[in-house]
């Protein structure tokens, strides 16, 4: 495919989500709104807990600020692939689709393009207005380091949204993934208390999973202002996952869309 083409379809389906968004500010405004309560209950939180917890050497508010924030921001972009192949087969267009000369993997990618965009303006608003509104410390941030943290980790959730699109075609159950990921081991992840604080096998366990070395990393750019000698060992192990996980869940994905057209499940959902 050709870039320019690929940018046309990009700049198309942007405008399409960015015309919707602003047809409902109400619902714009509600996320603020529900933004500033989860920051000032966080907050208040902390002052709570009180100063002496510290969890990895941090201060709880900034701690938990950036890990409710990027984790929140890398499930809801995983979300957005499932959401994407439900809509269509809701709508009954998903077959429509497959048969355009734009791949079907590119098709699911670009649509789930705006919701990444959209997530992380959310994202840089919700870290923003906590560091700046609740004076929380950010002496030197290494930005360098977050953002390469930013785009291996959006390569990870990348790959495990195509999976959960994959289990969708698959079983009508990519819901599933997205749920054990939302409400079933967010807790081994660190996102509102360190990991060393959980038993030896969850920690184990928790090492397994992406999303820990995420919030980690980006913890340590963004809050302590760690070298990239640092972050090596947590580059490193995300590295790994991207490389295995996304030509995975691209494999995983296509085979199932083979599979669905062939006995004419596309559209069940």
């Amino acid at each position: 495919m050709r870039l320019a083409g690929l940018l046309d379809k990009i700049f198309v389906i942007l405008r399409r989500d960015l015309l919707t968004a602003i047809r409902y500010r109400t619902g714009f405004m509600v996320t603020v709104a529900g933004t500033a309560a989860e920051l000032a209950a966080f907050y208040y939180l902390s002052r709570a807990i009180g100063p002496s917890f510290r969890p990895d050497g941090m201060d709880y508010f900034p701690f938990v600020l950036v890990g409710t924030g990027f984790y929140t921001f890398l499930v809801m972009g995983i979300n957005a692939f499932l959401l994407v192949v439900q809509e269509a087969q809701q709508t009954g267009t998903l077959e429509i689709l497959v048969t355009t000369p734009t791949p079907a993997p590119v098709l699911v990618l670009l649509s789930a393009f705006s919701a990444f965009a959209g997530n992380t303006v959310q994202l840089v608003f919700y870290l923003g207005a906590g560091l700046l509104l609740f004076g929380a410390p950010l002496p030197n941030p290494n930005i360098i380091g977050c953002m390469l943290v930013f785009m291996l980790s959006l390569l990870t959730a990348v790959a495990l949204g195509i999976l959960a699109a994959a289990l969708q075609l698959a079983i009508q159950k990519g819901s599933a993934l997205v749920w054990l990921l939302g409400s079933g081991v967010w807790f081994m992840t660190g996102t509102l208390f360190p990991v060393a604080t959980l038993p030896p096998a969850l920690r184990v366990v928790s090492q397994l999973i992406p999303l820990t070395h995420s919030l980690d990393a980006m913890r340590m750019a963004l809050l302590e202002g760690a070298s990239f000698a640092a972050l090596g060992r947590e580059i490193m192990i995300l590295s790994i996952f991207s490389l295995i996980l996304l030509p995975f869940s691209l494999l995983v994905f296509s085979h199932t869309l083979r599979r669905a057209r062939l006995h004419g499940t596309l559209s069940f959902y």
